[in-house]
């Protein structure tokens, strides 16, 4: 008999983005004519700059060429691209091999898929509130119980408050995966090299491995904020870190991530080198490897001209973040982040709670942002709004915000 995986039934309400859309649609259908201004979710909406763009082009017109044609790739990723990851480390200071960079098609899935080559008893702890995946993913692979107020049984939650300036605490106990974020989706917050360190420490002590995403550290324009966990003494030895070229090149919909698995990175029941050769097994057994165009898209964005160009379409979000954090805090609002990352998290204003506040800003302001307790319960009271957005767009939501919202 064909029997279901009944953890999906744990899953606690709708996930959270479609959710979102689920009230937005049932607003404009009751206010038939309204315009919804969005700043939700986090999707890039500038165009790919022309050097990237020449990139993809380069990749499909070879493909027409019988000398240049390709068929299956690697599935860790073509060696350009992997050396290429390799020397943007590098210039970081740091020593990483092209062979620990594995190209995938999404940060998000790899993220989620990096559990399989883990136990299943192992003891997880996620940043609180933390992107839904991390959550969601380790829900559906059985590594907790039962949905409750305070979050999933099972679940070390680490709370990240404003009293913490949003990073968070170490666990108490032995944990033995942590998933961390820097710049942090969805409360902007960037960790410090001692910040980051106090978890390496933690993980090496107690032979547990760091799920470290830095899908956003483009953004970080703070030159003593470290863009990579590698930056820290000893992390090649504990962590895993997986970066994206999504709102760095603007691939949300065209799809390429990397996962770096150092050879040093060593389990508390496998040496050095395990981890590396089972990850290496199961993108081999599951994955035929990216795009042959979009990786040669993503080696356009990786050159001279293409960092250039991307790095202009990263302050021109930034300035977005800027123009939100400013039009509300002229409001009296408490916000957070926007400096170094592309989101800004808000504090409802009035105690309102982070679906309360959602209701008020579409009904008020038709404005669309991201309820930080979808995030998980410490998200509670907070509220995500996103600078991926048409410049026009940012500056007609914000005053739409300032002129409507009553508060």
């Amino acid at each position: 008999m064909a029997r279901i995986n009944q953890n999906y039934d744990k899953l606690a309400a709708g996930y959270l983005f479609p959710e979102i859309a689920r009230r937005t649609n049932a607003f404009l259908g009751s206010n038939q004519g309204a315009e919804v201004l969005r700043l939700g979710i986090g999707d890039t909406t500038e165009p790919i700059v022309p050097a990237v763009l020449k990139g993809l082009h380069n990749g499909v017109d070879s493909l027409g060429v019988a000398e240049t044609y390709s068929g299956y790739g690697p599935s860790e990723g073509v060696t350009p691209l992997r050396e290429a990851l390799a020397r943007e480390y590098g210039a970081l200071g740091l020593s990483l091999s092209a062979d620990e960079f594995f190209v995938s098609d999404g940060a998000k899935s790899d993220s989620a898929n990096i559990q399989s080559i883990f136990s299943q008893d192992c003891v997880v702890a996620v940043q609180d509130p933390a992107y839904p995946v991390y959550v969601d993913s380790n829900v559906i692979y059985g590594r907790t119980g039962d949905a409750t107020d305070s979050g999933y049984d099972g679940l070390v939650y680490m709370p990240c408050t404003e009293e913490n300036g949003f990073f968070p605490p170490l666990p108490d106990g032995k944990v033995d995966l942590i998933y961390l974020c820097s710049p942090n989706n969805p409360t902007g917050a960037v960790a410090t090299k001692d910040q980051l360190k106090s978890f390496v420490d933690y993980a090496l002590e107690h032979k547990a491995i760091i799920f470290f995403d830095s899908a956003y550290s483009a953004f970080i324009t703070d030159p003593e904020l470290p863009r990579s966990i590698y930056e820290v003494e000893g992390a090649d030895k504990c962590s895993i870190e997986f970066n994206s070229f999504s709102k760095t090149a603007g691939f949300t919909g065209v799809r390429l991530a990397w996962t770096i698995v150092p050879k040093a990175c060593e389990a508390e029941d496998g040496s050095a080198g395990k981890l590396h050769s089972l990850w290496t097994r199961r993108q081999n057994t599951f994955f035929n490897g990216a795009s042959n165009v979009v990786q040669a898209g993503g080696l356009a964005a990786l050159s001279s001209d293409g960092k250039a160009q991307t790095a202009q379409q990263v302050s021109f979000y930034l300035e977005n973040a800027r123009i939100i954090n400013e039009g509300l805090q002229s409001l009296g609002i408490t916000t957070y982040g926007g400096g170094n990352a592309p989101y800004v998290w808000m504090k409802a204003p009035g105690g309102l709670t982070s679906w309360g506040f959602f209701d008020k800003l579409l009904n008020e302001c038709h404005v669309v942002g991201t309820p930080g307790s979808g995030f998980g319960p410490a998200g509670e009271g907070f509220f995500r709004l996103s600078a991926f957005g048409h410049r026009e767009n940012v500056e007609r939501a914000v005053a739409s915000i300032k002129s409507k919202l009553a508060i």
